[in-house]
Order: structure tokens, then C-alpha cells, then sequence
């Protein structure tokens, strides 16, 4: 069974502004998808669909086996098993940071869950570790560089020990330096079992991260899934779905013109080794 299911899904906004127009489409366990589009097609839209922050005008979704809709979402069992098994990275850091620390910002998550004070300290204390960012803890997350706050915004979303992440535009406004941090980042956390869905215009990601990606077209339908390396290499479509301009699609001999070359000489937090099993997928 497929944790996420839609059917014929569409949506406006306002009732006039579509966003997506009739989507089709399975994610199952493990997988770590990416959904690739140019601005305004409705990738966004997607990851909210998915995270029950909005419903369908028209069509279904299914997660976890369940309609996913408003009257379930109200039911305080499916809503507490559902918060904690899906979590959302907004693109933008600010809109999710809203605790006096950084300690208190991880922290606040499983203490919804109801777990014990000191399995929670112990739970953020190694995540503070584990992303590197212990010196942070007593700092305001509002005082922090951009870099940081997303660091803190995906440490607590993990502090949740979700089974499903959703990463609107992870790269977005990071330097180089944090965008490779989150690249390889990522990786090890599909790695671990976690089951990845990424919104991004990033071309250069896409071949590291992504198990499967979906193309979302200027006209909110899913234009084509595949492989990433048979996307990536289908200029035509990359073209057409205004991922690419004329001048590299000219340049059609270079392989991938957008793909990182860089590569990562630094320790990245080992999820899939890691002796404490609350930090794996699935517990």
C-alpha cells in the first residue's frame, strides 16, 4: 500500500487561480521523490496537499490508507498519528521557528507527543549534536543566520522522528557551503528509510537526491515521472517545462551543465548507523 495516493486531485486558489489540475500519482515507502517545476506550476501546492495544511477542490488523497481530508484530520487519534509519522521543512525558515531557543525549539515537538522530559532532552541533545549545532542551543532562532535557521527548522522537524519529510525548496537562500550540509544531508536520511518528498527548481540536487522525480508542467499536470538521470538528460522536456533556457539546451555535448562537480570531504551525521534506534525511520 502506497503511503500517499491521489487521485484526480485539483486546486485553485480562490476558486479561480489553478494550481493543480487533475494529478495521478503514488509515493511508497522509502522512496525519495522530487518534484521538479519552474515557479508558480503547483509544487508547493503538492507538499501541502500531502502535509493536510490544505484539501482538494476536487479528486482525493490517501494517506496512510485513509482519505485525507478536514472531518479526519479534526479526530484527535488520526491527527496525533499523522503529525507524527509526516514533517514539513517550509521553504522559508521564519514560518516555523517560533520558540525562545533553540533547545526549546526541538524540544517542543515530542513534548506534544507526550513523551518523558528526559527521553526529550536526551532526543535533542543528540540532534544538536548530530547537525552540529550544540553551540546554537541557548541562542534565539530569530538571531540566527539564514544558514542556521534552517539547520534548527530541519532539526526539529526530526526531533519528531517522522517517517515522512517534505522539503519545499531546501536550497533556497542557503549558501554553498549549507546547501551541500543539506544535500548530503538528505541522502543519509533516505539511506536511513525515510521516505523524502522534495519541491525544487534546483536542477543540481535532483541527481543526488532523488529516487524518482515527477515533472510538473506550467500547467499544473504532471508532465512525466522517471528516473532522474532520464529526466536530466531529456533537454527537450527540461525545456519545455521552463527548468532550462535556449543557451545550455544550445550547448546539448556538455553533460548535465547544471550538475554539481563539487564533492563533500566533511562528516555527515550517519542516521543509518546510528547506535540510538529512536532516530530511525519507522519506531
Amino acid at each position: 500500500m502506497p503511503i500517499f495516493r491521489l487521485s484526480d486531485v485539483k486546486y485553485s486558489y480562490l476558486k479561480r487561480f489553478t494550481a493543480l489540475d487533475g494529478v495521478n500519482l503514488e509515493i511508497h515507502a522509502g522512496e525519495s521523490v522530487v518534484f521538479l517545476g519552474a515557479n508558480g506550476c503547483g509544487k508547493s501546492t503538492m507538499l501541502k496537499l500531502l502535509n493536510g495544511l490544505i484539501f482538494p477542490a476536487s479528486g482525493e488523497i490517501r494517506a496512510f490508507g485513509e482519505v485525507l481530508n478536514e472531518p479526519l484530520l479534526e479526530k484527535n487519534e488520526f491527527r496525533r498519528f499523522f503529525r507524527s509519522r509526516v514533517g514539513f521543512i517550509f521553504q522559508h525558515s521564519d514560518i516555523q521557528l517560533f520558540c525562545p531557543t533553540v533547545f526549546e525549539e526541538l524540544a517542543f515537538g515530542p513534548l506534544q507527543l507526550d513523551l518523558p522530559e528526559p527521553e526529550v532532552r536526551d532526543r535533542v541533545e543528540e540532534l544538536l549534536r548530530m547537525l552540529g549545532i550544540e553551540h546554537l542551543a541557548d541562542r534565539s532562532p530569530l538571531h540566527l543566520s539564514g544558514g542556521e535557521k534552517k539547520r534548527v527548522a530541519i532539526a526539529s522537524v526530526l526531533a519528531m522522528n517522522p517517517e515522512v519529510l517534505l522539503l519545499d525548496e531546501p536550497t533556497n537562500g542557503l549558501d554553498p557551503r549549507t546547501q551541500r550540509w543539506l544535500v548530503d544531508l538528505v541522502t543519509e536520511l533516505s539511506r536511513a528509510g525515510k521516505t523524502i518528498i522534495t519541491a525544487t527548481h534546483d536542477l543540481s540536487m535532483v541527481d543526488e537526491i532523488a529516487t524518482r522525480v515527477v515533472v510538473i508542467s506550467e500547467d499544473h499536470r504532471i508532465a512525466v515521472e522517471g528516473a532522474p538521470q532520464v529526466i536530466l538528460a531529456d533537454l527537450d522536456l527540461l525545456l519545455q517545462a521552463n527548468l532550462i533556457s535556449e543557451r545550455p539546451y544550445a550547448h546539448a555535448h556538455l553533460h548535465y551543465p547544471w550538475h554539481r562537480h563539487e564533492h563533500s570531504h566533511g562528516k555527515t551525521p550517519a542516521f543509518h548507523d546510528h547506535p540510538h534506534s529512536e532516530l530511525k525511520s519507522g519506531q
